[in-house]
Parts: C-alpha cells; structure tokens; sequence
C-alpha cells in the first residue's frame, strides 16, 4: 500500500529522558519488587543454611541474565511489542500463542496475589501487632488497589518514582549494613530447619528454581514498548532494550548484595511476624528511621506492581473481548470489555480481584505459599518464547544465538521440572493450560479472528 506515512511527532531530548525514565522505572516495578520475596524462598529451600545462599541467587541471577539475552534479541523482531505470545504464534502457528496467553491470566492474578501478600507482610513487619489481622489486611489492601483502577492508569513517573524510591532506601542500608551495621546475629539465632543435601551443588541445584520468581516481569519492556506511541520503531527498540539492561543490573545489584549482606549479618529464615529482607534492614540500620522508609517504600513498591497487573490482567481480557466500540478479538463475554469513562474495563477488574481474594486467602496471605506457583506461571511463558526463539535462529541459520537460545531453553525447562516436581505446583500449569484450552477453543468458534499473536501489544 502507497502513501504517505505517518510522521510521529519530536521528541525533544529532555522529554525523551523523562520518558525514559518514567518507561524504564515503571517497568522494572515488578521485577525489583520481587527482591522482597525470592532471596527467603531461597533460604527456605535451603533449609535455612546461609553458607549456600549467595552461590544459589548467584545461579539465580545467571538464568535471569540469560533469558534476558534472549529478549534482547526479541525486541529487535519484535518493536511493536509482540512478545512471547507474537514470538510463539509466528514461530509455530497461531494457535501456540494461547499456551501463552492462558500463562499471562495466571501470572497477572500471581502478580496481584502475591505483591499483596508480600506489602501485607511487610507492614506486618514493621507492625507486629497486625499478625492477627493478615488475611483481613490483604484484603483490604486487594480491594484498595483494584478500586483505585477505576480512576484509569496512573502516571508512569509516578510508577517511577515508587520505584526509585525503594532503590534509594535499599541503597542506604546496604551502605550502613556493611560500613557499620546495627547488629549481627549469634550463629544460634539462626533458624535451621534441616540438614542440607551433600554435596552442596545438589542443594543449590535443588533450591534456586525456587527463587526464579525474580524473574517475573524481565519480559515487560518488550511488551509494554508498545505503548510508546510518541517513538518509530528504533525508538521502542532503544528503550525497549535499554530497560532490559538497566533492569538486569538493578535487580542483579539489589539482590547479590542484600543476599551477601543477609550472610555477613547472619540473617536467617524469619519468625512469623518478619520478612528475611525487613530482618535484614533491621539488623543493618537498627529499628529507627531508616528501617522505616525501608519498609514504607518496600511495601508501595509491592503495592504497585499489583496495581500495574490490576491493569494489565484486566487490560487483556479487555482485548480478548469486545467493548462498545466493536474493538477486541470477541472470544470472550462482552462485559469484560466494557469500560468507563477513564477506560478502566471494570468487570474484568472485578474478576481479577474475586481470584486474587480467594488466592490469597488460600495462602493464608503469605507469599512465601505462592512463590513456587508463580515462578511456573511466568517460566511457561518464558519456555514458548524460547522455543520461538530458537526456531527463528534455525531459519535463519543464526547458529551462535541458536546455542545462547538453547542454553536458555534448557535452563528454563529445568526450573520447570523442579518445581513442577514439588507436587502442587502443578495447579498452576494446570490453570494454565485450562485457560488456554478453553481460549481456543472459543477462538475457533468464534470464526478464528485475527490478531491473537499481537494481543500483548494491548497490554498497559
């Protein structure tokens, strides 16, 4: 087709930096955020022996690294923002796009349940006193950050902002934790729950699929570059990518660190009313000002990327059915696309928020209960677009990033089938596969219309 194409308006370089800084720190909310709960889910795993913990968020980081090489590779096919769903649908036909839809539903009501979870634990952390009150406050909090998506999304800068702001409280306790900390726990103290595997490798092997729920979110700046409407496609390609490497290098920095500090300060499995990452602020700072900014931000910071999932998950459903304005691929019931007059679908927010209640109070609003399922949800996806990847490489005889794209897929099948082999789990591939199973099959009744490997180009 001929014509004239659309010319995007300038973007003068002040503005192009504020619009990366509200892009780039916005996305990596999710991921960041999830610092709060995957260096516990480690130690847990590890039965609480310290002495394996760094060598297993070290493992942890190299996975993330590595799947975050192959994205790297994805936004340049993908600058619209396809992501695993386009990579799949094109690689292997469309119908293979579902299997990542179906993982991106349960991943956004994880995101939602878990965030909650952890901000619950974190104020109860720094008010013990509302132990009792932990599914009833997580409710609370559920319900708060879903009614606030009636006022349509909020700024990015915003999202930013909470972002940096936990970076910047994190910052100063690993400054004061290994300058001049406020305690250091007796080797006593600390809560062992078991003896380790021997050797060593075997525990570490056996522990860190586990904390691979850090990994959740890494894959956002490829779908959300789509919401870049203001930059051609170099454009999206350069935040896209530059918010992978300055996501990587945040979350690496954060987690390496507070997992050494955590091993200096002898800060173990936590008591009931304690998170690891509120113990280790604790003992770094003492229990004044410092701890609390550390937990006000950690537990915004939580609170927002429920919230960005509060946008997206219903953002999707949102698509997969048809507003009022005869837009969205119909599959669905037509009030999941409804919306009022900020766009908010509210019916599909309501869903999203009747599971995550039930989540939640299936887990007793504890996140360390919903880190395994979570860390599936989000590594099926991971798997198809992997799989994608490495089919295009073949096609195309890009032998070298076949082998990155295949170490990848081996490291990601294996995360699978550990913690898949914890037995329950297994719920989460199973939901899944429902969803996608029932998508599809409402696809092909519905005439099979087009535009389902593009649906996470709608996401927000």
């Amino acid at each position: 087709m001929h014509g004239t194409a659309k010319r995007l308006p300038t973007v003068s370089r002040s503005a192009r930096a504020l619009l990366f800084f509200g892009f780039a720190f916005a996305v990596m909310a999710d991921p960041v955020s999830s610092v709060a709960y995957a260096i516990e889910a480690a130690l847990r795993a590890l039965d609480g022996h310290l002495s394996d913990l760094f060598p297993t968020m070290a493992i942890v980081i190299g996975v993330v690294v590595l799947v975050t090489i192959n994205y790297w590779f994805l936004v340049r096919r993908f600058p619209q923002g396809g992501g695993d769903a386009e990579a799949a649908g094109r690689a292997f036909g469309t119908a293979w796009a579902f299997p990542v839809i179906g993982a991106l539903i349960v991943d956004f009501c994880l995101t939602i349940s878990i965030s909650i979870a952890a901000a619950s634990s974190a104020i109860i952390a720094y008010v013990p006193d509302l132990h009792d009150f932990r599914i009833p406050l997580a409710l609370l909090l559920c319900a708060l950050v879903a009614g606030l998506t009636w006022f349509g999304h909020a700024g990015r800068v915003l999202f930013a902002t909470f972002t940096v702001s936990f970076i910047a409280a994190c910052s100063v306790v690993l400054v004061k934790g290994f300058i001049s900390p406020a305690t250091t726990l007796p080797d006593s103290a600390v809560r062992i729950t078991g003896e380790p595997l021997s050797p060593a490798i075997v525990a570490i092997l056996f522990a860190f699929p586990v904390a691979m729920a850090l990994a959740t979110g890494i894959e956002a700046p490829l779908t959300s570059i789509a919401q870049l409407g203001q930059l051609d496609d170099e454009g999206k390609r350069k935040f896209g990518r530059g918010t992978l490497f300055l996501t990587v290098a945040i979350v690496a920095a954060i987690t390496l660190l507070l997992t050494a500090l955590s091993v200096k300060l002898n800060v173990g499995i936590p008591d009931e009313t304690s998170t690891q990452i509120a113990d280790i602020a604790k003992a770094a700072a003492g229990d004044g000002a410092i701890f609390a900014a550390f937990q006000l931000t950690s537990s915004i910071l939580l609170l927002s990327a429920a919230s960005s999932s509060y946008q997206a998950g219903p953002g999707l459903l949102k698509a997969l059915a048809r507003d009022s304005g005869g837009h969205g691929l119909g599959i669905l019931p037509a009030p999941l696309g409804r919306t009022n007059h900020h766009h908010t679908p509210y019916w599909s927010v309501v869903v999203y928020l009747g599971i995550s209640c039930v989540v939640i109070t299936a887990a007793g609003a504890q996140e360390q209960e919903l880190v395994l399922f979570y860390a599936v949800a989000v590594f099926a996806s991971f798997m198809m677009g992997l799989l994608a990847m490495a089919r295009f490489s073949w096609q195309e005889r890009n032998y070298r990033l076949l082998v990155v794209n295949s170490i990848a897929v081996v490291a990601v099948f294996f995360t699978l089938v550990i913690n898949l082999g914890r037995g329950y789990p297994l719920a989460s591939f199973a939901a899944l596969a429902i969803i996608a199973g029932g998508l599809y099959r409402a696809w092909v009744k519905a005439g099979r219309p087009e535009g389902v490997t593009e649906i996470e180009q709608a996401l927000e």
